[in-house]
């Protein structure tokens, strides 16, 4: 990955010992040329310098020229030399076949890297000892600053998440800053990094620009770093305006979008007027003409619409609806209020959320909720507004196809090419993490019903209202969602391991060691908790000491996942299926496969259901603007398709044959060893 460490002086860094001292024809020439400097002795050039190629120029303090050779294609057939053209340039170190030409104001301090472009900019500049963004305090979750994440070039989502929660662990926060302290030393000079391109920009200033990055059009960019590599090259473009930033490669910013005290992950977009400031933007998100305020955007957060603000709140895989909004104060002591929506979850067009609230995964929320909700252990739900009251529909949206289309998505919509991309992503819908939810979901349901009666008309549930056929509804959706999970961690390790005994069936199913315990989520990266609190006593005793070592551990746990997960749900077969792994027999195996199996159809059937609402006579409204029934028929049908040619529809149907496959494949692997 290429990002910008600290630079020195274009004098005392090691890229300049190749240079010598400018000779006296050489400067003739430039003199010729309509250059000028106040001190040539300050000049040095490389071997093979072509002084033809400096025109106009204006140089000062030290100044490094190297060899300019190559020629540089503008718009397909426009040809220039390299060199440099109706500049100033103070205290440079420009490299080999770099291309400058009309700098209204200066270039200074900057080490311009070989095959760099810069054309049509008003000032670019390093006004003195700058992080270049790295360090600055982002006040996410709450604009007091106590949660403030201080962002470098190689901040991860999973450092990050540390960070702002784990307040409660006041070593780790000291220790992960005197970390990120030693990262971010102060530096006189900044880099524009080879093969980067800047055109038709006003002014930058202390900014570092990684190399292969295209700049072009930006109104003013202040105290950042623009990482890009060559492979995934990062865009700023026309009308932006940034200071105290850093962004990734593959990021994009432009269209006059907005930003301070921000930092933008890789493969992010910010566009069409989107404003952010005190926000964390991890790999993937889109922002797009709405707002965002002190917000930490995990991993595919997107709004694309004007009216939404996003404000003092974590979010992860969000899709936001237009007009969502959220309020962090209650008018009392300032916006302290913070909020939390888990992985996958939507809000509906004018939604309202008041904070602090917490959103379980994967779920919807829908209307205006004026109470300070946590339906966290209800993940997979509709929370629904109706009368000025919160209703909450548990599990239901285990049976939407538009939770599963999401999540097919999202690994399709990677738009990171860097070979170790910062963040550590899974995107498993059903996981130790969600079923774990799941699981404490229906406990709390079965409670709910016992301490007020299976008659009940509703029931409450921190500050939301559970409908009785709500509550039945997500006692049958929450089993069917748990044994499909469990049950395909039996099948899939059956299916591909071969046995021809009880002890070498036993054998398959033996778990190894870790992960059983609780799981959580860290901003898109799903982990047991052990290994969480594992790598926070390494980070506060010292034996995590440096931030490499940090990313790598996060990098593991994914690679782990499997393993861990295996562990866990071998862990809680016993007592969600009776099945103990040690003990287990064939027999009782394969009858846990036909129960997994009726879990799959039956939940794949529903959405099935579900698909199929998309093309009832509702939704033919609109459609054959002018005709009858009939057109209207054929113009649905032109437009949208056959129901059962649907691509998710044939996803579902196909999806429901090969789990009957896999079924009968271990249904007769288990036969045969009875």
């Amino acid at each position: 990955m290429s990002y910008i460490k600290k630079e020195s002086r274009p004098q005392e860094n090691e890229h300049t010992t190749a240079y010598r001292k400018i000779n006296k024809k050489e400067i003739e020439t430039l003199e010729g040329n309509g250059c000028s400097c106040d001190d040539w002795s300050r000049v040095r050039v490389k071997e093979g310098f072509i002084a033809d190629r400096v025109r106009d120029a204006r140089l000062s303090g030290d100044v490094y020229l190297g060899v300019f050779r190559r020629q540089v294609v503008f718009a397909g057939s426009l040809v220039r030399h390299s060199g440099i053209y109706n500049a100033a340039v103070h205290n440079c170190a420009i490299d080999d076949d770099v291309y400058i030409h009309q700098v209204k104001n200066y270039i200074a301090n900057y080490r311009v890297e070989r095959n760099a472009m810069i054309e049509c900019v008003d000032t670019l500049s390093v006004e003195g000892p700058s992080r270049f963004g790295n360090g600055t305090r982002v006040s996410v979750l709450t604009e007091d600053g106590a949660r403030a994440v201080p962002i470098f070039n190689e901040l991860s989502a999973h450092l990050a998440y540390l960070i702002a929660f784990y307040r409660h662990r006041p070593r780790l926060i000291a220790n992960l800053q005197r970390l990120i302290d030693a990262y971010t030393a102060e530096s006189a000079g900044g880099v524009i990094g080879e093969g980067a391109r800047l055109s038709g920009c006003r002014t930058i200033r202390d900014v570092n620009i990684g190399p292969g990055a295209v700049v072009e059009g930006v109104y003013r960019l202040e105290d950042g770093t623009i990482n890009s590599s060559p492979e995934d090259p990062a865009y700023v473009g026309p009308g932006v305006i940034a200071r105290h930033f850093i962004t990734t490669s593959g990021s994009s910013v432009s269209e006059s979008s907005v930003i301070t005290h921000c930092f933008v992950g890789q493969g992010t977009i910010l566009g069409k007027q989107y404003s952010a400031e005190h926000s964390i933007f991890s790999a993937n998100c889109q922002g797009f003409h709405g707002e965002a305020c002190s917000i930490f955007a995990g991993p595919y957060t997107v709004s694309h619409h004007k009216s939404t603000l996003l404000i003092a709140a974590y979010f992860a895989f969000l899709n936001a609806g237009s007009g969502s909004n959220q309020s962090n104060h209650m008018y009392k002591l300032g916006p302290i209020h913070q909020g939390i929506i888990e992985r996958g979850s939507k809000t509906a067009s004018d939604s309202y959320i008041l904070w602090p609230a917490k959103i379980g995964a994967f779920s919807l929320v829908m209307g205006r909720h004026y109470r300070n909700l946590d339906a966290s252990d209800m993940p997979f739900s509709y929370l629904i507004e109706n009368t000025d009251e919160s209703y909450l529909a548990p599990g239901v949206n285990l049976r939407s196809i538009g939770a599963v289309r999401d999540v097919q998505k999202w690994p399709l919509r990677d738009r990171r090419r860097e070979a170790r991309p910062l963040d550590s992503i899974l995107f498993n819908m059903l996981s130790p993490y969600s079923v774990q939810k799941m699981i404490r979901g229906r406990d709390i349901l079965r409670e709910l019903e016992r301490a007020s009666g299976r008659t009940s008309d509703y029931y409450m549930f921190n500050s939301a209202k559970i409908t009785h056929r709500a509550l039945q509804r997500g006692l049958q959706l929450y089993r069917l969602g748990i044994v499909k999970f469990l049950g395909n961690g039996v099948v899939n390790r059956l299916d591909r391991a071969a046995f021809s005994s009880e002890e070498e069936l036993r054998d398959v199913l033996r778990p190894t060691a870790g992960g059983e315990g609780e799981w959580v989520d860290i901003a898109g990266l799903m982990a047991p908790k052990e290994e969480v609190s594992r790598l926070i006593e390494e980070i506060e005793e010292g034996r995590a000491a440096s931030l490499d070592l940090i990313n790598n551990a996060f990098r593991e746990w994914k690679e782990r996942y499997p393993e861990w997960t295996w562990n866990w749900t071998a862990a809680r077969l016993r007592a969600e299926a009776g099945v103990d792994v040690s003990t287990v027999a064939a027999a009782r195996l394969r009858e846990f496969a036909g129960e997994w199996r009726d879990a799959v159809v039956t939940l794949d059937r529903m959405m099935y259901e579900d698909a199929r609402k998309e093309f009832a006579l509702r939704s033919r409204v609109g459609f054959g603007i002018d005709g009858e029934e009939e057109t209207r028929a054929e113009d649905f049908e032109n437009v949208r398709g056959e129901f059962d040619n649907h691509p998710t529809v044939r996803n579902i149907l196909e999806h429901i044959e090969r789990k009957e496959r896999l079924f009968e494949r271990v249904s007769e692997k288990l036969q045969l060893i009875q």
